[in-house]
């Protein structure tokens, strides 16, 4: 056995120089060499193969490798009929029988789980600010234009970071730049949660996005070159659920954790760390989860080939085999590639620098202009004549689907708010001309508006004043102790000899009042969070049905991604959610809303799905995190465009928001008619 090993180890270092080197392609074996017949596991022993029968030749199914080898044949057949072939298109017919060969199996498995936890990152860190806003705002003290940007800053950030980091990964590579990316977003996201103040938290958010925002592109292009033809649409549509599983961890935790005000501590007044702060480190665990994954896993070989690092992607490639047959308990199959045909890739090579030329800063800086001007160049020929009306018909499938989905995600919470809100109102109590003299109030006062009152001698001690309104009243001899109020006004009023101890009772708080001979002592300094009740949960309700509903969507679209075809359902799913959209005209209730929201999830997602496998297939390795970084920034740039139009019409009109929706979804769903099917094609 020993002296087998041997020499199965020296054929591999005999062949190994000869990557790209004459032959005009790669040595492979059609079977397996004739020591692999002698290497034969003790499980295998004693049984003569030619005994065996595949089980499924009693109902005339072909064999898994003479399936294999009729694909092969057309592909050469097909080769062969047109025109030659150029050294790309000869590597991605070689990797495909490569990846082939070596299986799906453990490895590949591995890496969705790693890869997928970077993907849940992604999906967690688009509801982190949404769910801590209610509280942050009141910690953080914010105004509603200081919240507006908190929301705004996320996307923004995102779009640059999958600009940034899809351009690099084809330069540097998808794992390093993985890394790296997720890294910055542990960090920053880390240092966000003990920003006491407003400009460092938007800080952190925002580098903490923009490595976030380098997730989907990268994680999308680097699965997608460790997969097979026949399983690539299905493997990266179910990698798709992670993205979902984000919501739905972001919408469980922040549940779990946020209202629980106790679930934090204090130094001092200087330092507060709340409960939603607690939840926003607990948020960051998936991208944690996933960097530490990533220091096992490998280089995508198929970035290597295009990088003449031939070595490094033959001993990944082995690796790959060797994991998957081993697990299957096959350890005897042999990686039987010998050479590998790579193109010449001479004119992207950084410009290097001798040290004895210039300072180690100039270097750098002459290495990272060279980088950008490669970067960019490579964005630039996505508009090249071969890729110009893909490009052109993605980012309009993409802008579409984005502006309506998002734009949607936001309307329906902010709707279901606004009927709280009128539901609140509706149960307002108005006093008028009420007098109270010499009264203890010991009680929370709340949702209720008093006109031309007059309050003498009171007391108002350790309460709580929400939605209070006091118009045209007089205060006289009164005192305030140890209060606590939300959106409480006192509107052209007179205070007389009143003292105000301890109370969050502030100077804009007094519109057009006459103050005479009044105290203000000890008032409390900054803002305070709102009581447990406060903490509306139903927006994390709303959240987590919204992502739990996907999950039949995604299963259906990875099941029928192969069979179907990428082009039928998001040219389907897009259509059918237009018509969705039309359900909205019903949305009177708070349940009509959430079950609408649920449907247009379900069916939305297919459409994601398939997107996503399309523009990882329509561009070639050398552009193709790239790409998906340029769809994905427009993406994140027509989530800000719908969200902000969409919320501007709550509460005045539904009817825009719905034809608008409806009008992107039918127009991009008409144009992924257009696009090519990838379903056959090997990946470039």
């Amino acid at each position: 056995m020993s002296h087998q090993n041997n020499i199965y180890q020296q054929e591999d270092v005999d062949s190994y120089g000869t990557y790209g080197e004459g032959g005009g392609g790669y040595g492979y074996q059609a079977d397996y060499p004739s020591q692999e017949e002698d290497a034969a596991s003790d499980v295998t022993e004693g049984h003569d193969e030619e005994d065996q029968m595949y089980e499924g030749e009693y109902q005339g199914i072909p064999h898994p490798d003479e399936m294999k080898a009729t694909q092969r044949a057309a592909r050469a057949k097909a080769r062969a009929a047109g025109s030659v072939a150029s050294e790309l298109e000869e590597l991605s017919e070689q990797y495909e029988d490569i990846m082939e060969d070596c299986g799906h199996g453990r490895f590949q498995w591995t890496l969705f789980v790693v890869l997928g936890l970077a993907l849940m990152a992604d999906g967690v860190d688009c509801f982190v600010v949404a769910f801590v806003l209610p509280s942050a705002e009141k910690d953080l003290c914010l105004s509603n234009a200081e919240k507006g940007m908190l929301g705004l800053i996320v996307f923004l950030s995102m779009m640059v970071g999958a600009f940034l980091w899809g351009g690099l990964a084809d330069k540097v590579g998808r794992r390093r730049c993985l890394i790296v990316a997720l890294a910055i977003n542990c960090v920053f996201a880390f240092l966000s949660s003990f920003a006491q103040s407003y400009g460092f938290f938007v800080f952190f958010r925002l580098l903490s996005g923009i490595g976030i925002g380098g997730t989907v592109p990268i994680v999308y292009s680097y699965f997608s070159e460790f997969l097979q033809m026949n399983k690539r649409g299905e493997h990266l549509s179910w990698l798709c659920m992670f993205w979902m599983t984000g919501g739905i961890y972001a919408s469980f935790t922040a549940w779990g954790i946020i209202p629980r005000y106790g679930w934090g501590f204090s130094m001092g007044t200087e330092f507060q760390f709340h409960s939603w702060r607690v939840f926003v480190l607990v948020a960051a665990l998936p991208a944690i989860a996933s960097l530490v994954g990533l220091t096992f896993m490998p280089e995508s070989p198929r970035f290597l080939l295009e990088n003449a690092k031939h070595d490094e992607a033959w001993m990944i490639l082995k690796q790959v085999h060797d994991t998957n047959w081993r697990a299957k308990g096959q350890p005897e199959k042999v990686f039987t590639v010998t050479q590998i045909k790579a193109p010449k890739t001479a004119e992207d090579e950084f410009i290097e620098i001798q040290s004895a030329t210039g300072t180690a800063v100039q270097r750098w800086a002459v290495r990272s202009l060279s980088l950008c001007k490669l970067v960019l160049k490579n964005v630039v020929s996505l508009l090249s004549a071969e890729l110009r009306f893909a490009t052109l018909f993605m980012a309009i499938i993409w802008f579409c689907m984005a502006f309506s989905y998002y734009g949607l995600s936001v309307w329906f919470p902010d709707m279901i708010k606004h009927l709280q809100y009128e539901e609140y109102q509706s149960k307002v109590k108005v006093f008028y001309k009420e007098r109270v003299e010499n009264f203890h109030f010991n009680f929370t006062l709340e949702n209720q508006i008093h006109k031309e009152g007059e309050y003498i001698r009171d007391k108002f001690i350790n309460i709580e004043m929400k939605s209070m309104r006091f118009e045209d009243s007089l205060f006289e001899d009164c005192i305030f102790e140890d209060i606590r109020s939300t959106n409480t006004v006192f509107e052209n009023c007179t205070i007389r000899s009143t003292v105000f101890y301890n109370t969050d009772l502030w100077e804009e708080k007094f519109i057009d009042c006459k103050m005479e001979n009044v105290t203000f002592m000890h008032n409390k300094q900054g803002c305070h969070l709102d009581t447990v009740e406060e903490n509306d949960v139903l927006i994390y309700l709303v959240s987590f049905l919204g992502s739990l509903a996907v999950l039949p969507g995604n299963i259906i679209s990875a099941l029928f991604m192969d069979k179907i075809g990428r082009i039928k359902i998001i040219g389907g799913s897009m259509l059918i959610s237009s018509g969705c959209t039309f359900f909205l005209f019903l949305s009177s209730s708070q349940s009509a809303i959430i079950a609408l929201q649920c449907l247009f999830c379900g069916v939305s997602v297919a459409a994601w799905n398939g997107i996503e496998v399309v523009t990882v297939e329509l561009y070639p390795a050398s552009k193709r995190a790239t790409a998906f970084g340029v769809l994905n920034a427009l993406c994140k740039l027509a989530a800000v465009l719908g969200s902000s139009i969409f919320t501007s019409f709550v509460g005045i009109t539904n009817i825009v928001p719905i034809l608008l929706s409806f009008t992107a979804l039918l127009c991009g769903g008409f144009v992924a008619l257009k696009l090519p099917d990838t379903r056959d094609k090997v990946l470039q």
